[in-house]
């Protein structure tokens, strides 16, 4: 069984987004994951394992923070599931995010002069290291300056970062936004000031297609150890 772990939200939209990630997964995995809440929404990923132990748990989670590293380990080990990495620092996230930027930009007919990526935030170390590959591979794809900012526990903030690129001369200001689904986060990002904000990417084809490969090398794994 191939289980999702998902932070969860009140928002609908954010269940419909984690929804075609999964309609896509099934599509090209031949399985259909079932999704773990970590926070809000039901089921919980405790309620899902208990029915599905010795599943193979792919985070879908843009940063290694608490929820990568503590709480999801915990519930798995308690039911005999295998933990893949995260998405945090992958190429395909970056052309992702890349991706639903060039789709923000087309409708006012010109590129931005400025990038802000918006990540979730972390206190952890190494929680934000995402978003700083994110940051990185823009800065190689677009001859733009680049910052990262995030939308809580972390400096500087979207607004702040927007504010710092507008006293820098920089009119066409985007945000791209490094977040997985619709939530009240995105919903902040909206009031930021920039002149076209991105929409999140989990039901981008290449998030699918990197949990896929996640799942996939897992399998790879697991054939080799009951064949030994």
């Amino acid at each position: 069984m191939l289980v999702l772990a998902v932070h969860g939200s009140a928002v609908p939209e954010a269940a419909a987004t984690i929804g075609r990630l999964a309609a896509r997964l099934a599509e090209t995995t031949g399985v259909r994951p079932v999704v773990g809440h970590l926070d809000v929404q039901r089921p919980s990923l405790g309620e899902v394992l208990a029915e599905h132990p010795g599943a193979v748990v792919v985070p879908v989670l843009l940063g290694d923070g608490y929820h990568r590293k503590v709480d999801i380990p915990e519930v798995a080990r308690a039911y005999d599931c295998t933990v893949t990495e995260g998405l945090s620092g992958e190429r395909d996230v970056t052309l992702a995010v890349h991706a639903r930027l060039r789709e923000a930009e087309a409708p006012l007919g010109e590129r931005a002069d400025a990038i802000v990526v918006a990540g979730a935030g972390s206190t952890r170390p190494g929680g934000n290291d995402g978003t700083l590959a994110v940051v990185e591979g823009l800065r190689e794809l677009r001859d733009v300056p680049v910052l990262p900012a995030y939308c809580s526990a972390a400096e500087p903030t979207v607004p702040e970062a927007v504010s710092r690129l507008r006293a820098d001369g920089h009119r066409r200001i985007a945000v791209a936004t490094h977040l997985l689904a619709p939530g009240r986060f995105t919903r902040a990002l909206a009031e930021c000031g920039a002149r076209a904000v991105s929409a999140p990417v989990a039901d981008h084809p290449r998030i699918a297609r990197l949990v896929a490969d996640r799942y996939a090398a897992e399998r790879v794994v697991r054939a080799a150890r009951r064949g030994a």
